[in-house]
């Protein structure tokens, strides 16, 4: 069994974390954080140039076509690097999303913006309840001769101020429930009747409040089947969750490279710290939920890559991913000391993102519930290797 990566999976992981480590240095993410826009337009134009927008976009879009493990290499590497940047919203939540699900007509009119021109794109769908079940999406799509009209509102919605398009769940049935009666809309940033409200968070990655008063859109920019939005949603969701995953491995990864390196240079009682037993057994302990958490996400975005996506190992490895990220950054700023704790050290920088990361993708009660459900209604391959 080979589980080295192709040859083109090696080039894409090179040439991405190249690119990071001139173009987004440790000193211009603690600038980018302080940014109004918080991130570095300079940055996103020259991504674009180099393809890494099209990543997974047809090549008649101005795409490069590639597969969907090269993207969870891009997504590895933005996290080892900390790269603010709408890349995820855009690409993975909405461009993913449009590539799979749209007519040919929006293919046309919104890919190539993706690829080529930089076009910045939002997911919103979290509302109050803040759970990403369907049962909480209560903003209303009414028909009105070729139009919706949409009223309510989302919540910490990527990069609003930028975004040139959202991509927005609605109920198109209002007295529905539950995952009926739910539609998507590609809507204009620059459309009347949206506020947006800044929402303060301690990782300062550009979350906002989008409200939609009488929002006037086109019956043609429902994205999928009318009513049939939960489809989609759901597609959205195995894809968020398996790549933020994926961008959490990679900053736990370096997290913990972080920590090891400064073990061996801090000195304590004129010994380094990391000769120090109980510092060893620490390193080792999160070294081996690193390499575990790896090894899952490599497995689910395969299984996925393949048409054969399993919700339990994609659950598992988000879930996963949430404990991992924070526990590798939490116990390596006790490394640190106090200095730790401060966004001086890059320690810093990663430990607080854990906590926002951790919702993207859906958070680990909802993954949780998901692997219960699995649990409950079959067994997992691994569970009936030694059934008689």
């Amino acid at each position: 069994m080979d589980f080295a990566f192709a040859k083109e999976h090696d080039m894409v992981k090179k040439s991405v974390r190249e690119f990071f480590t001139k173009a987004c240095p440790k000193d211009r993410v603690r600038e980018l954080k302080d940014d109004a826009r918080g991130y570095d337009p300079g940055m996103w134009k020259k991504m674009a140039q180099l393809g890494y927008q099209g990543l997974v976009i047809p090549e008649q879009y101005g795409g490069l076509e590639g597969d969907f493990l090269e993207l969870m290499i891009f997504m590895e590497e933005t996290g080892r690097n900390i790269v603010p940047s709408p890349f995820f919203s855009t690409v993975v939540q909405c461009g993913l999303a449009l590539r799979d699900f749209g007519t040919a007509a929006q293919q046309e009119a919104f890919l190539p913006g993706i690829a080529e021109q930089g076009d910045i794109w939002s997911w919103a769908h979290t509302e109050s309840g803040a759970t990403e079940t369907a049962a909480e999406i209560q903003l209303t799509a009414v028909e009105e001769g070729d139009d919706y009209i949409l009223n309510g509102t989302k919540l910490f919605v990527p990069f609003a101020n930028s975004a040139t398009f959202y991509l927005v769940s609605a109920r198109t049935q209002p007295d529905s429930a539950g995952d009926t009666g739910l539609s998507l809309f590609v809507v204009d940033a620059g459309s009347a009747g949206l506020e947006l409200t800044p929402i303060p968070t301690t990782a300062h990655d550009k979350r906002f409040e989008v409200r939609f008063n009488q929002t006037r859109v086109p019956a043609a920019n429902i994205l999928g089947e009318k009513n049939g939005g939960w489809t989609v949603i759901q597609s959205i969701m195995q894809s968020s969750a398996i790549l933020k995953a994926a961008e959490m491995s990679g900053g736990a990864q370096a997290a913990l490279q972080l920590t090891v390196n400064y073990t061996r240079e801090r000195k304590q009682f004129d010994k380094p710290l990391g000769s120090f037993q109980a510092i060893q057994h620490r390193l080792a302990d999160l070294l081996t939920q690193v390499e575990g958490l790896k090894y899952q996400v490599y497995r689910a975005a395969w299984l996925l890559s393949q048409g054969t996506p399993s919700d339990y190992l994609i659950s598992a490895a988000k879930a996963k991913a949430n404990a991992v990220y924070h526990n590798v950054c939490h116990h390596g700023v006790i490394m640190h000391g106090a200095i730790g704790w401060t966004e001086e050290m890059d320690i810093g920088l990663y430990h607080i993102r854990t906590r926002a990361l951790t919702f993207d993708g859906g958070g680990s009660g909802l993954h949780r519930q998901k692997m219960a459900e699995v649990l409950r209604n079959r067994q997992p391959d691994f569970m009936t290797l030694y059934e008689s």
